[in-house]
């Protein structure tokens, strides 16, 4: 795509990332196809082709409006557009880029900037979170049933092993993940633990800085990265395998901070290395089918359960990582169902259900639909919020699979 760049991006760092992207988009157009707004609205400039077009003419000089910021408000950063095209198009960092731009010119009213502060504010800090889910578990029962589906029972995290073993990782808590679901990071501890590895974490890391990133809050998603790299080198130094990451949404922005800090003198060769060191607990496990297949887990009537897989898009699009869960699962002994689509987004990303609740509903809906086709008895998924979103639809229990492979080998 030919391109000429105003002169206020011309030979700017960002400029020229997204003039590189631009030239190498070809119109081709089979990103309409997987594309979860455009499936869902039928409007081109709801389409990755069309938000290209319109961060083009902006990076051309062209002024912005409410309306430009919408559709790109609308996008779900899901990049199941990268996953298809033929030309290698960078869309998340071009849309990074864009939002940034218009988001300076645009501006927003002062409801949908305080919606947004308490999204970050309320879902990025640990403390406040768990306050105030406690406090809704503890009234959920009096709630009308569209805020009651919103708050999960409280659920209790089992056995953490004490860390005894020469081989160490350190796995990132997360934000909402620990008051929602405290037993997925347990769980994972305690299949590493049964395969010679110790995991720990560090309390002086937090949030992985998705939130704010995809909030358009660069600074705020920069300065969670640099405290998090900064809480987690000592322990690689130390001689730590791996950083863990449990919720795939936070695991593609971790191994982002290399990217995302290359122009930061002080922290670019640090960030890299913390990006080279994260892995999906999913990549972890496959490296060890091995030893996880040596310990045998006896039959259980957990294994002989239908499960439909929901593979999220910042495992599948974003980490580029298929068809590893689906493996694990397998060799533990569950029949998997066939599932549709299984490349769209469920609806969830992040806020985005939040901010854009009727697009989300509508996808989570035709996910829904898609995953129960094969009558499972459960769903499973790799990220925390698909799985919140889904079950907030589902009777059907949705779980972490890291879950599920513990229970079975619970049973040695």
């Amino acid at each position: 795509m030919q391109t000429k760049l105003a002169n206020a991006y011309r030979n700017t760092p960002d400029g020229e990332v997204a003039e590189r992207i631009l030239r190498n988009c070809v119109h081709c157009g089979f990103c309409l196809a997987t594309c979860p707004t455009y499936q869902i609205l039928g409007n081109e400039l709801d389409s990755p082709r069309g938000r290209i077009y319109l961060m083009k003419q902006v990076l051309e000089g062209a002024t912005p409006t409410a309306k430009t910021q919408l559709h790109l408000d609308r996008c779900l950063t899901c990049r199941n557009c990268e996953t298809t095209c033929p030309s290698g198009v960078e869309y998340g960092k071009l849309l990074d880029i864009g939002r940034h731009i218009v988001e300076e010119k645009v501006g927003r009213g002062v409801a949908e900037t305080a919606t947004r502060a308490a999204l970050k504010t309320g879902l990025g800090k640990p403390l406040l979170f768990n306050t105030a889910l406690k406090i809704g578990q503890g009234v959920r029962g009096l709630m009308p049933g569209f805020l009651k589906s919103r708050i999960p029972p409280a659920e209790a995290a089992g056995n953490w092993p004490a860390a005894h073993h020469a081989r160490r990782m350190l796995v990132l808590q997360g934000c909402v993940q620990p008051g929602l679901k405290p037993n997925i990071n347990a769980a994972t501890a305690r299949v590493l633990d049964r395969i010679g590895i110790s995991l720990f974490a560090e309390a002086a890391a937090g949030c992985c800085g998705a939130l704010a990133h995809h909030l358009n809050d660069a600074e705020d998603g920069l300065a969670a990265a640099r405290r998090n790299i900064d809480a987690w080198l000592p322990h690689l130094d130390a001689g730590v395998e791996a950083i863990v990451m449990t919720a795939s949404g936070c695991g593609v922005m971790v191994k982002d901070y290399g990217w995302l800090l290359r122009d930061d003198a002080a922290y670019a060769d640090k960030a890299a290395r913390i990006s080279a060191a994260t892995r999906d607990i999913s990549e972890i496990l496959v490296c060890e089918a091995a030893a996880l297949k040596s310990l045998a887990p006896h039959a259980s009537p957990l294994t002989q359960k239908r499960i439909a897989y929901h593979p999220p898009c910042t495992l599948q699009h974003g980490q580029k990582l298929t068809g590893g869960v689906e493996a694990l699962l397998t060799d533990a002994g569950f029949e998997l169902t066939p599932v549709a689509e299984k490349h769209l987004c469920c609806g969830s990303a992040g806020t985005y259900s939040f901010l854009q609740p009727e697009i989300a509903n509508q996808l989570k809906a035709r996910k829904l639909d898609n995953l129960q086709a094969g009558q499972p008895e459960l769903i499973a998924t790799a990220n925390i919020g698909c799985l919140t979103h889904l079950q907030s639809g589902s009777n059907i229990p949705v779980r972490h699979w890291v879950e599920l492979l513990d229970e079975v080998l619970a049973g040695l």
